[in-house]
């Protein structure tokens, strides 16, 4: 508690020096968080209680299997992360916020102590989530709210289980647990798409690993066929970019009504495209179940997140799969100028084939 305690202090000094709207935002994510954590029991505790769910009780050690299979396996820093748990009212835990101008993909950017500047804001009270949206709405911005599952403290407190992992199947479960654990390795500040894609090829190797030794390989089809409906809509969302991003260079030579119908046909589009793509997954596709609405926000996040994971899978091959190897090769890597380390992934990927 001493540490929890230092760390919160240290927060609100940070807070305070960027004003009061900033003061608010932190004070509210850091209380969210407190809360968290003094709410949660050690799960060896839940697990000893009578009244415990027996549905709770296999998510839970499953659970703690898999941490075990993280550290001694997968060579994740797990520390006392996941050794505790607590209950969430809805299915997740923060909502995050993007805003992007209405003629533009760029979303916008805000700025954090210790994790440099993200394209989203994150809150524990959609109220507030709501009430920060409006006044972009307002302002002509194009925003989304959306559920978020889990977070990473990146190691700064020991992380805890909830309802939004047990609530999962047992293999989305673990592959979550080792998503987050991941983000302790490595973070490259200001590099959303070099930490989520590291950290989702750890979250499919791992995943892959576990369900072998489990005797679940189909379970990984199913993994592997999540992520490339993923891959198939990243490309669509891709193209549409590119007509977006041309059709926004032309603000200045275009009436403001030709513009927005242009773009919102463009939008149009693109939802039907993914209706057709995703008619026939077995299960929503990444923008949920068809129709869906799109707008410049929701396509800004979208392809910050799975860009370079063949990448890093290449990377772990090259590494004969030793991840203490690989973990050094990533961190090598995330030392690179923005330029050259870009050319490295891209070259990397060309290079992965599924080893299915």
């Amino acid at each position: 508690m001493k540490q929890l305690s230092q760390v919160y202090l240290i927060l609100l000094l940070l807070a305070a020096l960027q004003g009061c709207s900033s003061m608010s935002y932190y004070t509210q994510a850091i209380s969210g968080h407190v809360s968290l954590m003094m709410r949660s029991e050690p799960v060896d505790e839940v697990l000893l209680q009578p009244d415990t769910p027996p549905e709770l009780s296999q998510a839970l050690s499953v659970a703690q299997a898999a941490r075990l299979f993280a550290e001694q396996t997968l060579k994740l820093p797990v520390g006392g992360a996941f050794s505790s748990f607590v209950p969430l009212e809805h299915p997740w835990v923060v909502v995050n916020l993007i805003a992007a101008p209405e003629f533009s993909l760029t979303p916008k950017q805000w700025c954090y102590p210790f994790v440099d500047c993200q394209a989203y804001r994150g809150y524990f009270d959609l109220a507030k989530a709501k009430q920060a949206q409006k006044q972009f709405d307002d302002n002509g911005y194009d925003t989304f709210i959306g559920a978020v599952t889990a977070y990473s403290t990146l190691g700064w407190f020991d992380d805890p289980l909830h309802t939004g992992f047990t609530n999962l199947s047992e293999d989305r479960m673990v592959a979550l647990m080792f998503h987050e654990l991941a983000h302790r390795v490595v973070y490259l500040k200001g590099d959303t798409a070099f930490n989520e894609s590291f950290a989702t090829a750890v979250e499919l190797e791992g995943l892959r690993l576990w369900l072998e030794r489990e005797g679940q390989p189909e379970a990984f089809e199913r993994a592997l066929l999540r992520l490339e409906h993923r891959n198939q809509t990243l490309e669509l969302v891709g193209e549409t970019s590119k007509v977006l991003r041309r059709l926004y260079q032309q603000r200045n030579a275009l009436e403001l009504d030709q513009l927005r119908l242009r773009k919102q046909q463009t939008l149009d589009d693109l939802a039907d495209q993914y209706a057709a793509l995703s008619s026939n997954y077995p299960e929503p596709g990444p923008f949920g179940s068809a129709p869906v609405q799109l707008n410049n926000a929701k396509l800004a996040l979208f392809q910050q997140y799975n860009q370079y994971v063949p990448a890093f899978r290449q990377l772990l091959k090259d590494s004969g799969y030793e991840f203490n190897r690989f973990y050094e090769a990533v961190s090598r890597l995330s030392e690179q100028p923005e330029a050259e380390r870009g050319d490295t992934l891209n070259a990397l990927s060309k290079r992965f084939h599924e080893h299915l």
